[in-house]
């Protein structure tokens, strides 16, 4: 018997009781309790902030728990640190990959396991084990290929079979799908079943719900810290796990009507980027996007995709032609520059906000100036008018659901769906020709994501342009009036959302044209 007066399940991989942790006056885990069965797959997926890295960040080692226990195969187990989550069992796939880019593949599987203090039967035992695990679960990887020059679908497998190596019988993936495309996706998924019919145990973050349908056979929710639900997941529905996971119903589809395009807004050819190594990034691209449609660009992360918003945005150079409105936009020298682009009425969202389209530590009424803060209405004299700049964030914020609706918060102290909808209502609010946004729902609650695309949606029906860069597949789908596919710098292909499917865009994606991906 445990503390808690209940017998232990041997049939559990895992059992939480009463898992809680707090930091400072913030309880990110309220009382949790999770049990998870062997050999299934176990989907946790919840809002932004709901606890769930939390969880699992105690769960392998890198959080204590201030309250609660922690079972494994039915035993009370102690988990101080990751060796200790390592030692019982418990592997975890970050969504950043934690590997070595100049080292092989074997060397990263090795690394921290080494066997004694020679190096050489260590690498010589792994290699075989290696290519053993490879060919169980196929996961073919090169042992001396360096990590640098492997796809990201490769790396990921790495990760695995460094856990597989370290004998884990349960496996935590954050995010597992969010670089790979689908073809990439379906081939994880082959691999994770193959894991869980041999009796492993997958745990699985994630917080696409067509994934959580697809592939687990439990489905845990989480909201504010707690556990609100447990379920079959043959016996839910997307539907039904976005409401327990907001706490209301949600539109999961994307409600527009037809696109009506007017005349060409955004016009390039031969556009030509290249990296300060010497790198070209973009090959030649050639697009148009006309007023009142969005245009959506696929790819895998990589491909150019960043490269083509930055120049259009006037953070970078180029080569070619822009015309913006049928007038030519210099790529060269001051009047390139991001400055003049907004002037010319370019609007961007850049991909990573945290990054490029906040300053963290300054406040909410800063953050939706900067950029603008040079229009008259918020100037006087030779001083910025400051209390102008917060009168129109409090209408900006109101305007956009921004929670709390505080102008004086640090933009660090708003959750990444808040922080987004900040930069979003100070772009789309200047009433822009064209709209460049990148990545608009990363890491956003599944509410927010419903309101940032009808946002999108409203513009585009006010008859503006908007390029669209997403590497989520359903939401290119979603939104989109026309996509365009890049790989390796260029566009191999366009498609009309009602003439192809994820299939044939994943094909695109991988570089695969002509018959295969027609």
């Amino acid at each position: 018997m445990t503390a808690a007066g209940t017998p232990p399940d041997p049939d559990l991989a895992i059992e939480l009781r009463g898992i809680s942790k707090s930091f400072g006056p913030v309880r990110a885990n309220k009382d949790i309790a999770l049990r998870v069965r062997r050999g299934t797959i176990h989907g946790i997926i919840g809002e932004n902030g709901a606890g769930k890295s939390t969880l699992m960040s105690i769960l392998y080692g890198f959080y204590k728990a201030d309250a609660g226990e922690i079972m494994i195969g039915g035993k009370r187990t102690e988990i101080p640190d990751s060796q200790a989550a390592i030692d019982a069992g418990i592997g975890m796939v970050f969504q950043h990959f934690k590997l070595v880019e100049n080292f092989t593949v074997l060397e990263n599987v090795v690394l921290g396991a080494e066997e004694g203090r020679l190096l050489r039967p260590s690498l010589a035992k792994a290699r075989k084990l290696l290519r053993q695990l490879a060919d169980d679960y196929e996961m073919d990887v090169d042992p001396e290929a360096v990590i640098e020059d492997l796809g990201v679908g490769q790396q990921q497998r790495v990760e695995i079979l460094k856990a597989l190596y370290r004998e884990a019988d349960i496996l935590i993936l954050d995010e597992p799908t969010g670089v790979l495309t689908p073809a990439e996706a379906d081939h994880l998924f082959r691999i994770l079943r193959g894991l869980r019919d041999e009796g492993k145990t997958i745990i699985l973050i994630t917080h696409k719900l067509r994934e959580v349908m697809e592939i687990t056979d439990t489905v845990s929710v989480m909201r504010r810290g707690e556990m609100t639900a447990t379920v079959q997941t043959a016996d839910t529905s997307p539907e039904e796990l976005a409401e327990l996971m907001v706490g209301r119903k949600v539109l999961l589809r994307v409600d527009k009507a037809p696109a009506r395009p007017g005349k060409a807004v955004l016009e390039v050819k031969n556009l030509r980027v290249t990296d300060v190594q010497g790198v070209e990034r973009l090959k030649g691209i050639d697009l148009r996007i006309h007023a009142g449609e969005i245009l959506g660009v696929a790819g895998v992360a990589g491909n150019g995709q960043s490269e083509l918003l930055e120049v259009l945005g006037g953070y970078a150079n180029g080569t070619g032609t822009i015309r913006l409105n049928d007038q030519t936009i210099d790529l060269t020298g001051t009047a390139s520059d991001a400055r003049t682009r907004r002037a010319r009425g370019i609007a961007h969202v850049p991909e990573d906000r945290q990054r490029e389209g906040l300053i963290m530590d300054y406040r909410a009424w800063e953050n939706v100036g900067f950029g603008y803060h040079h229009d008259a209405r918020f100037n006087s004299g030779i001083f910025m008018d400051n209390a102008a700049l917060r009168a129109d964030c409090a209408a900006k914020m109101e305007r956009f659901d921004v929670r709390p609706p505080d102008p004086n918060l640090a933009a660090k102290n708003f959750s990444g769906g808040n922080q987004q909808k900040i930069v979003l209502a100070r772009e789309i609010e200047r009433n822009p020709d064209l709209l460049l946004i990148g990545q608009p729902t990363r890491g956003v609650d599944i509410g927010a994501i419903e309101f940032i695309h009808e946002q999108i949606v409203a513009l585009r029906d006010q008859g503006k342009a908007i390029l669209l860069v997403s590497v989520e597949l359903d939401e290119i789908m979603a939104l989109s009036d026309r996509i365009a596919v890049m790989f390796d710098g260029r566009i191999i292909g366009e498609r009309l959302p009602s003439e192809t499917d994820q299939g044939e865009l994943g094909l695109l994606m991988a570089g695969m044209t002509g018959e295969a991906a027609a």
